[in-house]
């Protein structure tokens, strides 16, 4: 495990009752200046594979992405890594249903929000936008995935959604897609076409 790896899970850790010891003593010797606060593990594959493309290693530049595990859970985090905790500066994704409970939580720690970017329904939703959806159909095919979305688009309850929301709800449908997906749709944005909050988040870290 690397040591960005070590201190995800010492937080992680910690945001459950742990001791903060192990936490205190990896921020001071990576040392870490930034965490970026996002809901799930896909999210975070996302942001690391744009990062890498655009040829930037984010823990060696001291910045730990992490997943919080729910938007809910933005309080604790940014109480325990913002200004009351370790005293890093903190950025995220939030999607936009959730923007009321991050500015809460930001507000509760003191912390600042301007780091902060909103997707519309989520990062998926997004980039799928951003790609197009006969493009993601494309990176579907390539995945080797296509006869299983083809199955879930003949269910009865995909007739009522649009082509965005069928792709965007087929990510989510497998154990492991829509991290796996995450990083694919991120590598393939080009330059001038990913997401406004993901391009924001990057460009302000």
């Amino acid at each position: 495990m690397t040591d960005m790896g070590a201190f995800r899970e010492a937080v992680a850790a910690w945001a459950v009752g742990g001791a903060d010891g192990p936490v205190r003593e990896l921020a001071a010797r990576l040392p870490v200046r930034t965490a970026v606060l996002l809901e799930g593990p896909s999210d975070v594959a996302a942001v690391l594979a744009l990062a890498e493309r655009r040829g930037r290693d984010l823990a060696a530049e001291g910045i730990c992405v992490l997943a919080m595990g729910g938007a809910m859970n933005i309080a604790r985090y940014a109480g325990l890594l913002g200004p009351p905790g370790l005293g890093l500066r903190l950025a995220g994704l939030c999607d936009e249903r959730e923007h009321g409970w991050y500015l809460r939580g930001l507000e509760r720690a003191g912390a600042a929000r301007h780091g902060f970017f909103v997707c519309a329904a989520d990062l998926e939703d997004e980039l799928i936008r951003a790609l197009g959806e006969s493009r993601v159909t494309e990176l579907v095919r390539a995945e080797g995935d296509l006869r299983a979305l083809r199955t879930f688009l003949s269910q009865p309850a995909q007739r009522e959604r649009t082509p965005r929301q069928q792709l965007r709800r087929f990510l989510g449908t497998k154990k492991g897609r829509k991290i796996r997906y995450g990083r694919v749709l991120a590598k393939a944005c080009d330059a001038d076409r990913v997401p406004a909050p993901l391009a924001a988040l990057l460009a302000g870290v």
